[in-house]
């Protein structure tokens, strides 16, 4: 009776070490080494370096407060932009919390444009970490840039239109703007002698 229970444990033993050695170890380590092969960039998180210094990911959406800069969608994940609490705000459009929110922030960015705020400039996202936002909502703000850093409104302007990424295909998503990457442009453009506000 030990053999026959013997006999009939044996394979599922040695099927699930297989397939834990297969799929736990060999499978993992041919896809980690293919990545950092074929996508070096990707694999290791896209991320974004000045020098021997990394100031953060194209991928993870980032805090900018300063006028100087185009800012981003606000972010509900933990306490802004914390990749390891990823997540939206769960409130509603009847909360009056979002309300009071929504209301401060267009409060907080309002500047000499006229026309109405971008709804991605006060909405956040599903996972609170998006990085990019749309044409439209960078173009709003270039007035406020240019301001800020004694540059030319067609300087800025064009500086934003030379970072539209398009759709994938043409149809896949929609035309967007990484706020990180066109802040680094952004500072990499060469001062004029207008005066900047810091």
């Amino acid at each position: 009776m030990f053999k026959d229970i013997t006999a009939a444990i044996r394979p599922a033993v040695v099927m699930t070490l297989l397939f834990a050695s297969l799929l736990g170890l060999v499978y993992p380590a041919l896809i980690t080494g293919i990545g950092q092969v074929a996508f070096p960039d990707q694999a290791n998180g896209s991320l974004i370096r000045q020098g021997d210094l990394v100031v953060g990911s194209s991928l993870i959406g980032q805090r900018f407060i300063s006028p100087r800069y185009f800012h981003g969608r606000p972010s509900a994940a933990g306490k802004g932009y914390d990749a390891t609490a990823s997540s939206g705000s769960n409130l509603g459009p009847t909360s009056k919390a979002l309300v009071a929110r929504v209301s401060a922030d267009l409060v907080a960015i309002r500047h000499s444009s006229t026309s109405p705020a971008p709804a991605d400039l006060v909405t956040t996202s599903a996972s609170g970490l998006d990085p990019e936002i749309s044409p439209e909502t960078a173009l709003w703000q270039v007035d406020r840039v240019a301001a800020a850093r004694g540059l030319p409104v067609g300087t800025v302007g064009a500086l934003v239109a030379s970072q539209i990424r398009e759709p994938l295909l043409g149809i896949i998503g929609a035309p967007r703007v990484n706020v990180l990457l066109l802040n680094r442009a952004l500072d990499s453009l060469p001062r004029t002698g207008a005066k900047a506000v810091e």
